[in-house]
């Protein structure tokens, strides 16, 4: 007789083992679900900023000099952005670097292809979130530009794209008041030269820090574009299905109402069948039973207890009944 009880302990802990594995697998999940709302809700924050980063370059273009204010709320929002997009720009990393190492150990999951949609996705969200940035950012240096040229205009000392570029990445703005000052330009005039010239060169400084994390990122996108393209092409699909479900599924309404109506033509010519055959083959039954009906119905046939009577009685009540049920419950339908 063979002992089972090594065999059975090794069975034991081996499921031991499998359920360790699941439950910690489970909480691997969990924990990366919760980096991915984290990112999400950064990326959220930052799209939200953007938005008031616009506001604030409108006041500032539409004012002469910028307030200090306005100068101090852009400048806290934008290292707002600067901080929620480094935060989602590392945990990106992060992720892309465990997909890589479990890539090359062939441990290929569902799990594992389940993070590699989310982390395309966010990805691909950061970027058009940081791209809308960018836009702006470019949008407000152009046109702060484009009001330098015009004051420069106007004290005589007129300059072409690439001249004001070069006074740009000088950073000095003595270069655009150098041999204006003493041109009769008002001071009001000047300060807005000075003042345009110091928003340039403070987002140019954001710029640059914010380029190298920019283009990092949109290069991962661009090499997960068939994985992004895939998920657009299964959402899409789904959505397509959904639709299609929804159709067929008033098809089959409308095809069970005909259904019924079609069943209860039936039902009432079966009844008008039965009726005419009872009238071929009793045909007195009818008859009497309708005048024995008449002669009842001055007096209630219970109280008279004939069983004639009350069996006419019956018998009327209960073909009027059927046949004006059936009738209502075709028209209904």
């Amino acid at each position: 007789m063979k002992d089972r009880l090594e065999q059975l302990k090794a069975t034991c802990d081996q499921d031991d083992d499998e359920v360790e594995i699941a439950v910690d697998n489970a909480a691997f999940m969990d924990e990366f679900f919760s980096q991915i709302e984290d990112i999400r809700s950064s990326i959220d924050k930052i799209d939200e900023n953007v938005a008031e980063v616009k506001k604030l370059y409108s006041v500032i273009l539409s004012a002469p000099t910028s307030e200090q204010k306005t100068q101090d709320d852009l400048e806290a929002i934008t290292n707002d952005i600067k901080k929620m997009a480094n935060n989602a720009r590392n945990k990106l990393k992060t992720i892309e670097r465990n997909l890589e190492t479990e890539q090359q150990q062939e441990r290929v999951s569902a799990d594992m292809r389940i993070r590699k949609s989310q982390h395309a996705v966010l990805s691909r969200k950061f970027v058009e979130v940081m791209t809308k940035y960018n836009e702006a950012q470019v949008d407000f240096r152009e046109r702060s530009k484009g009001r330098i040229q015009r004051q420069l205009e106007i004290t005589g000392k007129a300059t072409t794209d690439e001249e004001l570029e070069e006074m740009l990445e000088s950073g000095n703005a003595a270069v655009f008041t150098a041999g204006i000052v003493d041109s009769g330009i008002s001071k009001q005039a000047l300060s807005e030269i000075e003042s345009r010239h110091k928003d340039i060169v403070r987002l140019e400084s954001s710029i640059k820090e914010l380029h190298d994390m920019f283009v990092d990122i949109a290069m991962l996108v661009e090499s997960q574009g068939d994985i992004v393209d895939n998920i657009e092409k299964n959402v899409s699909q789904s959505v397509d299905h959904i639709v299609e479900a929804k159709e067929q599924t008033k098809k089959a309404v409308r095809y069970q109402t005909k259904a019924r109506k079609v069943m209860s033509f039936f039902q009432l010519l079966l009844h008008f069948t039965v009726t005419s055959s009872s009238f071929v083959m009793f045909p007195t039954l009818p008859s009497t039973a309708f005048d024995t009906f008449k002669a009842c119905s001055h007096t209630s046939p219970f109280e008279n207890k004939s069983p004639t009577c009350v069996f006419a009685t019956l018998w009327g009540f209960t073909h009027l009944s059927f046949t004006s049920f059936l009738l209502l419950c075709f028209c209904c339908l």
